[in-house]
């Protein structure tokens, strides 16, 4: 069982590592592979400046079971979302033909939308991007700020640290809640977080295409 994160220079690294870390402590005899992708198989640098290597390219991909998109820093969606017919979204949507799964995290789920693969599925985001992705038409945009929706074979996480809950879900939904339940163990994902803020008022939309 293949699954993919396509990644792109000022991809979130916890959008990307998080999950990563979740999906490496299931048990190998289950057969899950995590494959990193970017477009030409090079390196990228996250949003915060930490360089990291892929398994390979777009082009050398096998087919996956499951597909993850992570988000990314400001700058990089604006870089990337105004050209629906690029390489990166057309990946997104041959791969996603086949897919038992496609699924998001933080602002993955405005890439997804603009490759059209999002329509007529409920879906989250970060908590500042609620407005981008009601921009998108047939998207039923969350409003609750859950940490994870699930529509049919999309899952959609929230902000950043929700791809950890979000990995969770997966991890149960592809094999079953023991399994899950001993990432979790493993991870000791247990947050009691030492401040107990809120979200603010989401923002208008931050971005243009």
């Amino acid at each position: 069982m293949k699954l993919g994160i396509p990644v792109y220079e000022g991809v979130d690294l916890l959008d990307v590592m998080g999950p990563c870390e979740m999906f490496g402590w299931v048990d190998p005899s289950k057969g899950l592979e995590v494959i990193l992708l970017s477009e030409h198989g090079h390196g990228v640098t996250s949003g915060n400046g930490i360089r990291f290597e892929v398994h390979g390219s777009f082009e050398s991909a096998p087919n996956l079971d499951v597909l993850w998109v992570p988000g990314g820093a400001l700058e990089a969606l604006q870089r990337m979302l105004p050209h629906e017919h690029a390489t990166y979204f057309e990946y997104l949507r041959r791969v996603s033909e086949k897919a038992t799964w496609v699924c998001s995290v933080c602002e993955g789920a405005l890439l997804l939308a603009r490759a059209g693969l999002l329509k007529g599925h409920h879906a989250t985001t970060h908590w500042a991007f609620v407005d981008c992705l009601a921009q998108f038409e047939g998207v039923h945009v969350d409003r609750e700020h859950r940490r994870f929706v699930r529509s049919g074979n999309r899952l959609t996480c929230g902000g950043i640290s929700a791809g950890l809950d979000g990995a969770l879900e997966l991890i149960k939904l592809l094999f079953d809640e023991k399994t899950a339940e001993g990432v979790q163990a493993t991870t000791q994902y247990f947050p009691r977080p030492p401040v107990h803020g809120h979200l603010g008022k989401t923002p208008a939309c931050m971005l243009h295409w």
